[in-house]
């Protein structure tokens, strides 16, 4: 029994944040951002859209192209850092919102720039065990609410948006292996380190990062995990027909590329065009390359990702 993608969606929010409009916030240039970032412009969510309500555009889309009633879609796993709420989770608001309440399970799953991987791991063991039989999962993002847009080392980086995948447990070959790690030793390096205590935040509500340690973990476990998949399944980088990384930056994602002896016309890039939108980064990509035609039935397909935790992971799958 395997777990298949059988319809995708996304969502970007309608407000545009170019370069340009960086550079009359703070002390950047459009030169340098696309330089060490790979970054032209971003899209960040109106004053009253949650993460839920960007999941559930993208969670309509990808249940449309799977061609499957509503009513068939018996969990609903969310990923995701920028909650709409401390509790209830997200998962359970998008399954109100998409008329599903008491009908399925939902929870959320935050391992932050990981959380689709991990997801997605998490539903394809639902799957297999018979338990259920279509999984929604979502990865949605409004980092514009964690920003601190006075610190030009982060702001230039981030963006909103959501996306979805409808899996359907099936004898056809889907997702072949799933690979997730995490070093918590390393949470100082990325975090938001601020909590709510007695109605007061403690501690910074904004995210820090230091990017030069974030950076050489990234491209060294990037590499191991997708070495560790290719050998789980016994295939070379010759047999991938596509790596579809976290789009966190185009630096990264070309060091990656490089390590793996992969082409970068193999590889899916959105980074560009979205920023880093974290949990939502790679089903963006997955929607937009399976919507643009790049992916052929029986194709191999690399997922991956890093981010804070320090999490890591691959999913390796058939198309």
């Amino acid at each position: 029994m395997y777990s298949r993608i059988i319809g995708t969606g996304s969502h970007l929010p309608e407000k545009v944040l170019s370069n340009q409009d960086l550079e009359r916030m703070v002390d950047t240039s459009h030169e340098w951002i696309v330089t060490r970032t790979g970054i032209v412009e971003r899209h960040i969510a109106g004053e009253n859209e949650l993460a839920s309500d960007l999941a559930l555009h993208a969670s309509r889309k990808a249940i449309e192209a799977a061609g499957i009633s509503l009513n068939e879609i018996d969990l609903v796993i969310v990923a995701t850092t920028t909650s709409d709420m401390l509790f209830p989770s997200t998962a359970a608001i998008l399954q109100s919102k998409l008329g599903l309440a008491n009908h399925c399970a939902a929870f959320d799953v935050q391992a932050v720039c990981t959380g689709f991987i991990y997801a997605l791991s998490t539903a394809d063991c639902y799957l297999k065990s018979g338990r259920y039989r279509h999984a929604l999962v979502v990865g949605t993002e409004v980092l514009s609410r964690i920003i601190d847009w006075t610190d030009r080392s982060t702001c230039v980086l981030f963006g909103d948006g959501a996306g979805a995948v409808v899996l359907k447990a099936d004898s056809e070959a889907g997702i072949l292996s799933s690979h997730l790690h995490a070093d918590g030793s390393q949470n100082p390096i990325l975090a938001v380190p601020g909590r709510v205590c007695n109605g007061k935040i403690e501690g910074s509500p904004f995210v820090y990062m230091s990017g030069n340690a974030v950076f050489k973990i990234a491209v060294n476990v990037l590499e191991q995990v997708a070495e560790e998949a290719m050998h789980a399944n016994g295939m070379t980088p010759s047999d991938i027909d596509w790596l579809v990384p976290h789009q966190a930056n185009i630096r990264i994602i070309e060091a990656t590329a490089k390590k793996l002896s992969l082409d970068m016309a193999r590889v899916v890039v959105t980074v560009d065009r979205h920023g880093n939108t974290s949990a939502a980064s790679i089903p963006l990509a997955l929607d937009e390359a399976a919507r643009e035609g790049k992916f052929k039935k029986g194709d191999t397909l690399l997922l991956e990702g890093v981010g804070g935790g320090i999490t890591w992971g691959a999913i390796l799958l058939k198309w």
